[in-house]
């Protein structure tokens, strides 16, 4: 462990951070995390129980400690107030493996002896549809801040801090590459709130907002976390999941990136690296990566996915 004055984390190798488990329960089977598992990635259990369980142990007691504070509030005011959900937002590269992260701590926040209700919603599912993108010329920045409807995910955050039944999340399919028109998740008043996507650090770049003061996503945020990993490697875990997809979801005559299945091996790996290297790792560097101080805890992944190092800011 790590402790520098100077730094506003505290740093833990893999071995230290694993002594934090305690004496938490393992509560999923390896058949369970197959299905978390995002493509061309390699998570093991034992991955799971040196890294994910101890952070499983901490949100739980953050979360604990939210519920007592908002008991000592409603003492104080003398009146009950209604119960709002823990929110935990979840930001990282494309390709990083931040769904994987998100669907693990979800199932494991739900396995506790409290069976908290988790949900689990992405920012896809604000992204501006197609046609609109297209209307104004940023179908090739699909992903960047601008792509992205915000102030309806923040209604919709406040909407759930507000404890309203049945908020609904459009849908986004990766197979069309686009909004599902009227399809929506619900979110019912759930304890915690897992709310993952490349952006939810960021604030915005300009000043000004009519003269009122900005909310930012993240204002919402009650724990933050951000997954981090050399630019060279996740470069290489997308290309490996683009050639994956090609051989298999892009197969489906459906799928928007159908037409690539036709390209060659070579061909394919040299469409990938122009993509990583004109769109979304000039997302990462100007956009993404420059949010990763405003996270309360950042994992940094080695180039095998495995969790070298975990960063928990100091309080």
């Amino acid at each position: 462990m790590n402790n520098s004055r100077t730094s506003p984390y505290i740093s833990f190798t893999r071995e230290n951070w694993e002594t934090l488990r305690m004496s938490t329960p393992l509560t999923i089977s390896e058949e369970g995390l197959a299905k978390m598992r995002g493509i061309n990635e390699q998570i093991s259990l034992e991955e799971v129980v040196k890294v994910y369980l101890p952070l499983s142990r901490l949100l739980n007691l953050y979360v604990l400690e939210t519920r007592r504070l908002y008991e000592v509030t409603n003492t104080f005011l003398g009146a009950l107030q209604k119960k709002v959900p823990y929110i935990i937002g979840i930001a990282g590269s494309v390709a990083v493996g931040k769904s994987t992260t998100a669907r693990i701590i979800q199932a494991l926040l739900a396995s506790w002896p409290t069976q908290p209700r988790v949900s689990l919603v992405t920012t896809d599912g604000f992204l501006y549809p197609n046609k609109l993108l297209e209307e104004r010329g940023i179908m090739k920045r699909k992903g960047f801040p601008e792509s992205y409807d915000v102030r309806r995910i923040i209604e919709f955050l406040r909407e759930v801090k507000s404890g309203r039944i049945e908020t609904k999340v459009p849908v986004y399919s990766h197979l069309s590459y686009d909004i599902i028109p009227d399809q929506y998740q619900l979110v019912d008043q759930p304890d915690i709130l897992i709310v993952e996507g490349a952006n939810v650090l960021q604030t915005p770049q300009s000043r000004k907002n009519n003269g009122k003061p900005y909310v930012f996503i993240s204002d919402f945020f009650d724990f933050t976390i951000y997954v981090h990993a050399e630019e060279k490697d996740i470069k290489r875990w997308y290309i490996e999941r683009f050639q994956t997809l090609r051989r298999t979801a892009f197969q489906d005559k459906t799928s928007f990136f159908h037409q690539y299945t036709k390209l060659s091996e070579d061909e394919a790996t040299n469409f990938a690296k122009e993509v990583w290297e004109e769109i979304n790792a000039v997302n990462l560097k100007e956009n993404i990566y420059p949010t990763i101080n405003r996270a309360r805890l950042i994992i940094e992944k080695r180039y095998d996915h495995s969790v070298q190092n975990i960063m928990l800011r100091k309080l």
